[in-house]
């Protein structure tokens, strides 16, 4: 049994969900695929994939074999590549996790010039704003926003991100605009963040010439997920302290107006995260560069 063969004929049938199609993708016979399949299976002493007249379906142990075949098969086209002329063009899958606001926003809208510049990079994105683990579900990298506090990983900081304080202008029209951060607390009604992780509830913080000021404010709503979040200050539900680049179309369209003119909050850090043992990765490698790139020409360095 080619037993590399057996594992790519494997993967092949789990992405594409049929024997057929992957036949087609990988460009040979069905019934050599189908062989493939069954060589691996009876190497294994176990079933990978359930099989009907209508479907194609992957095991438990089918999902965890899979996994472990990625990574492994992603580590050897890298250890190809680093030891060939093939470092200029990095190829292979890559897996990333972002949170959604970022994703929709900033990252998705560039990736055709990152496939251009990398053709051979197939990238996986995932929309998350809960920690990942990056070994146990095989995630390349991540970028995150905030302090990264796990000294076990590598963070590489690309950008910082701003904050804007508004409200749509349905809300100001009922409420009126607030003159100092306290008056949310009293006088008017915040749109409330928490953690998708921890639960945690984040105060609105400002600052004014050496003053600070923390309030968590009077709430009707809470998010835990930046577009709700968005969607929710656009509906007039209350005032929001959100990312600039979320809020810039907004304002420059009239859907939100700018309060608390003259104070802002402190920048937040937005750093891309890898495992060590990823740290030589070319594709790893030329993303973070990219994204560094990116970030920066969103006015997010």
């Amino acid at each position: 049994m080619d037993q590399l063969a057996a594992m790519r004929a494997f993967m092949r049938v789990v992405e594409t969900g049929s024997f057929t199609r992957a036949a087609d993708a990988l460009d040979m016979p069905k019934a050599t695929l189908t062989k493939h399949v069954q060589q691996l299976e009876a190497h294994l002493s176990t079933r990978l994939l359930n099989r009907t007249t209508r479907r194609v379906t992957v095991t438990p142990d089918g999902a965890a074999y899979y996994e472990r075949a990625l990574a492994l098969l992603n580590d050897l086209a890298e250890l190809d590549s680093s030891m060939s002329a093939a470092q200029a063009n990095p190829r292979g899958r890559l897996r990333i996790d972002l949170p959604p606001s970022l994703a929709v926003e900033v990252l998705i809208p560039a990736l055709p010039d990152f496939a251009a510049r990398y053709p051979d990079i197939q990238v996986d994105v995932g929309c998350t704003d809960r920690p990942v683990d990056l070994l146990g579900e095989n995630v390349d990298c991540v970028i995150r926003v905030g302090e990264i506090r796990d000294p076990s990983l590598i963070a590489r900081r690309i950008g910082q991100m701003p904050f804007l304080t508004c409200a749509a202008p349905s809300y100001v029209a009922a409420r009126g605009i607030p003159r100092h951060p306290r008056d949310l607390d009293v006088d008017h009604h915040i749109v409330r963040y928490f953690s998708e992780a921890t639960g945690r509830y984040y105060d609105h913080a400002f600052r004014r010439s050496g003053e600070v000021v923390e309030v968590a404010g009077r709430y009707r709503v809470a998010c835990n997920d930046g577009l709700a979040y968005l969607a929710a200050g656009l509906a007039g539900l209350g005032i929001l302290q959100v990312p600039a680049f979320m809020a810039a179309r907004h304002v420059a369209e009239g859907a939100l107006v700018p309060v608390l003119a003259g104070w802002d909050s402190e920048p937040l850090p937005i750093h891309v995260v890898y495992a060590p043992n990823r740290h030589l990765s070319n594709r790893v490698r030329v993303f973070v560069d990219w994204a560094a790139d990116r970030f920066a020409r969103a006015q997010l360095a």
